[in-house]
């Protein structure tokens, strides 16, 4: 499994430009967040449709005698 983290220049650079406890705070962020996304992925479920297009409105039609 590939690393779903920030690289060490991206955090240290995000620490630099807006300050140290929120940058790492957004960098702690986006690697949850990739980690979430991964899981995701790896336990997507595809969905096969029974019934193709909507269901067709049936109608009964009763002939009276005349």
């Amino acid at each position: 499994m590939k690393n779903a983290g920030l690289s060490y220049n991206s955090r240290k650079a995000l620490m630099i430009n807006i300050g140290e406890s929120a940058g790492e705070e957004i960098a702690n962020l986006i690697s949850q967040m990739a980690a979430e996304i991964e899981e995701l992925r790896r336990t997507k479920v595809s969905v096969t449709r029974i019934v193709p297009g909507a269901i067709a409105e049936t109608r009964e039609y009763i002939e009276e005698p005349v």
